[in-house]
């Protein structure tokens, strides 16, 4: 049996990941690795907790001992690493957490893989997710390809693109095989609601004021993390050897464009009267440093492995829509705080 570590397995992309291996692959034992920061949330898998071939292991990335005691005791195979600091905002308030997560933690997964496979590296592989951050900025044309040169610009993308180095390095230094692949921002269930979309459609639901950095004109390029799943599954499996691949939704919007679609289909779903919802939209200072464009060139990932996003923003922005506002337990968990009760809960029936 395959012996898979996934590691942030409880966050937002990385729950829709061990969810898709643990049903699709039932001759793969899948490892959840996940330290419980205020983003992971063990109940983005209830549904999958009790399979017979998936294992929850909570435990930092940055303590080096453990991380090497792990390999050593359960011999994975490969690691699919989501594991990290996410917000921008946040690397702006605290950027030395993102440094010891995104890099130093990185660096430990590495050199716990690398030892545990170090007579064997054939049949073994080191994935690691990263962003489109890392790039940089784009005037108004143009896409990010997997040659682009890197030019991160905020502690986030920074740490982001240091982790890809590495990875880099160990592939052409010690021979380790591994993958890496850059998404676009990801959208769906299950997201922390201090990112853009998720935070709006609380907000909207509940009355309150849509922050919007600047004037609203900056462009994103949005994947369904359902997609994004689905892509990181393909490189998994017919990935290329020290390669990387680009994975965007093909869905660019201005933040303000995207708000107005997201408080029409709030309206629907609502039944307010059209318009009402954005009524809350408020425009607030600019965020430091704000990239102003990301757009992903996926044409190596969909004409080299065959994958394409299953739906486009107009589409993704109803289901996305439809379940927070049928999970608003789960919302209203995440506000309270109350979601870190459940970790403890299951340890007590364990």
């Amino acid at each position: 049996m395959k012996k898979l570590l996934i590691t942030g397995g409880a966050g937002f992309i990385g729950s829709h990941v061990v969810r898709l291996f643990v049903n699709n692959y039932p001759d793969y034992h899948i490892y959840n690795l996940d330290v419980l920061t205020y983003a992971g949330n063990l109940e983005n898998l209830k549904d999958i907790e009790n399979k017979s071939n998936y294992t929850f292991i909570k435990a930092d990335i940055t303590d080096e001992a453990l991380m090497s005691e792990l390999f050593e005791k359960h011999q994975f195979d490969s690691v699919i690493h989501l594991a990290a600091e996410s917000h921008v905002d946040r690397s702006i308030s605290d950027p030395l957490a993102f440094i010891k997560t995104n890099i130093l933690g990185t660096v430990n997964l590495l050199n716990a893989a690398r030892n545990s496979w170090k007579n064997q590296m054939e049949g073994k592989l080191f994935y690691h997710i990263s962003t489109d951050e890392v790039y940089g900025s784009l005037g108004a044309e143009g896409l990010f390809t997997e040659t682009t040169a890197y030019d991160p610009r905020s502690p986030y993308s920074s740490s982001k693109a240091s982790s890809d180095h590495l990875v880099r390095a160990y592939f052409h230094t010690y021979g380790m095989p591994v993958v890496i692949s850059n998404c676009s921002n990801n959208y769906g269930p299950n997201q922390f609601p201090e990112k853009l979309i998720p935070l709006s459609i609380n907000n909207i639901k509940n009355n309150k004021p849509i922050p919007i950095y600047g004037k609203g004109e900056n462009v994103r390029d949005w994947l369904y993390v359902i997609d994004h799943a689905s892509a990181i599954d393909k490189i998994f499996h017919e990935g290329t050897n020290g390669e990387t691949y680009n994975i965007g939704g093909i869905n660019e919007w201005t933040n303000i464009d995207l708000i107005h679609k997201l408080c029409e289909v709030m309206d629907e779903q609502l039944g307010r009267e059209k318009g009402e919802s954005a009524k809350l939209i408020t425009f607030v200072k600019d965020r430091a440093g704000h990239d102003m464009r990301y757009a992903i060139d996926s044409s190596k990932l969909m004409n080299e492995l065959g994958w394409k996003p299953s739906l486009q923003f107009e589409e993704g922005i109803v289901k996305t829509v439809e379940w927070y506002l049928s999970n608003s337990d789960w919302s209203d968990n995440i506000m309270s705080g109350d979601y870190e009760k459940y970790y403890e809960q299951q340890y007590e029936k364990r």
